[in-house]
């Protein structure tokens, strides 16, 4: 006896139909599955015993063989167990209301109820593009395999469930209603923050042209406090970004149980202790690294100086590339990660280099090492260099600053007047400019070029500096509603590179 149904599992963020085979034959009772399962999908074997056992239905004895084709890549996970037993039971006789292609997943517990499961998203989108009719998962995935249209989401709590679903007859429940969305918590403002001009003009900045950050301040000054609240000046995702964006949190597992898609930036501030594959990604199973979860949102990265020096470097390509491939005996995934880099330091160990009120307790050979901990050339991949001061009181007891709102619309309206540059290429901004958009002789004011040349002779700028100087001064001049870079924009752009010479040791 020969049953087959279909699933998916995913590969990176995709995810691949696969067809599951259940035979049984005559003999000694054995229970076999193929197809280069790992150990958790092999332990199916028990979860789907005990399940069917449990609600109700028997297993047919004799020696079982599931197959899980294609069997070139390696199977992670337990969402199979549910096609597994809804072979069984078409094995049994399962009378079925219609033939609709349907594709199931989800993990099945021992009681017959079924669990939630990664990567739903990812499935749901796979099987719309293979032309399924409908798709079957745990009813905790329900919203976020709802996002994709074009195709019939049928959530389940339980095997009884899919039986009658499949039987045409109606739910236990009467159809599980799907999951309240998770609460959302209160937004952050910048409203809340005192003082600070400088520091909250170039988060603007950066946060308009997807420009990197580096805050440098004594303990207390409000490095943290800023950085949270980047998400509330940048624009909510588009559909597109936002697919993307749950996608990876779906593989990750990070998704709330009942949340549909992420509509507004993600933003992570792994620990300083975190480790080359948790920043980055991989691991015996590839999975994504922060700077993949970061994606279309902020990377914040505090205390820089303590991360392990090989873990910081293991960043630089990604921010180049936006894209991390990771390869394994078992197959190679890649993960997207455009991010806006956001880090915070203190300008010397003991925190206090420059600061007016308090003296720093640092030696010379104390400070060097301090910062020698930071590479050059992942400092030149930081477009701003941005001081963070003490507050003093009289900034304290003012009101406070300008609400996110208002810098919201000048971060959408510089946004777009980038997005014109590169018509058909959503989310589209100045960081993402290449050196052939850079021509000075096209785009600075001929009263910027003199300034361009001196800066260069002068201050040493790498190749990468000056058309990061760039980048940002095309930024400034959006912001302005300027055509071209002016002066006053390259200068602003130019000082913020300077700031490097503040980082203790250099």
């Amino acid at each position: 006896m020969l049953a087959r149904v279909h699933s998916a599992a995913t590969i990176g963020i995709d995810a691949r139909v696969l067809d599951v085979e259940v035979d049984v034959s005559s003999g000694l009772p054995a229970f076999t599955i193929v197809g280069l399962p790992d150990p958790s999908v092999r332990e199916a074997r028990e979860r789907v015993r005990s399940a069917l056992r449990n609600s109700g239905f028997s297993l047919p004895s004799g020696v079982v063989t599931v197959n899980l084709a294609p069997a070139g890549f390696r199977k992670v996970g337990a969402s199979l167990d549910l096609p597994v037993a809804v072979a069984f039971l078409e094995i049994a006789g399962l009378p079925l209301a219609n033939r609709r292609r349907r594709v199931f997943v989800g993990e099945l517990g021992l009681d017959g109820q079924v669990r939630p499961i990664k990567g739903a998203l990812c499935v749901a989108l796979a099987a719309r593009e293979e032309g399924f009719d409908e798709v079957v998962l745990p009813a905790a995935n329900a919203r976020e395999a709802g996002a994709v249209e074009g195709i019939a989401v049928v959530p389940v709590r339980s095997l009884a469930d899919t039986v009658a679903h499949l039987r045409g007859e109606p739910m236990a429940s009467g159809g599980p209603p799907l999951p309240p969305p998770p609460a959302a918590a209160r937004p952050l403002d910048f409203s809340d923050v005192r003082g600070q001009a400088v520091a909250r003009r170039a988060l603007e900045i950066a946060a308009a042209g997807g420009h990197h950050v580096l805050l440098v301040g004594p303990p207390g000054a409000g490095k943290t406090m800023l950085a949270r609240r980047i998400p509330s000046i940048l624009p909510r995702l588009t559909r597109a970004e936002a697919i993307d964006v749950t996608r990876i949190h779906s593989v990750a597992g990070t998704l709330p149980s009942g949340q549909g898609l992420l509509e507004t930036p993600p933003f992570r501030a792994p620990h300083h202790g975190t480790s080359a594959p948790g920043l980055v990604g991989g691991g015996a199973r590839p999975s994504p690294g922060e700077v993949s979860l970061a994606h279309r949102g902020v990377l914040f990265l505090d205390e820089l100086p303590e991360f392990r020096r090989d873990v910081l470097e293991g960043i630089r390509q990604p921010i180049e590339e936006k894209r991390v491939s990771i390869v394994r005996v078992g197959g190679a995934c890649s993960y997207p990660c455009d991010f806006l880099l956001v880090a915070a330091m203190n300008p010397c160990p003991c925190g206090f280099l420059g600061d007016s009120r308090r003296a720093c307790r640092c030696d010379a050979a104390e400070r060097a090492r301090y910062g020698r901990k930071l590479s050059g050339p992942l400092l030149d991949r930081i477009d701003l260099h941005v001081s963070v001061p003490a507050v003093p009181w009289a900034d304290l007891k003012a009101g406070g600053a300008e609400p996110s709102d208002g810098i919201r619309e000048r971060v959408a309206a510089a946004r777009k007047r980038a997005e014109h540059r590169r018509p058909g290429v959503p989310g589209f901004r100045n960081a993402d400019l290449s050196a052939s958009d850079l021509d000075p002789a096209k785009i600075l004011d001929p009263d910027a070029r003199p300034l361009l040349a001196r800066a260069v002779d002068s201050l040493g700028l790498s190749v990468r500096a000056l058309h990061r100087s760039l980048k940002v001064a095309r930024t400034l001049a959006d912001l302005a509603g300027a055509e071209k870079i002016g002066a006053a924009h390259l200068s602003e752009a130019i000082s913020y590179r300077l700031r490097e010479a503040g980082i203790a040791g250099r």
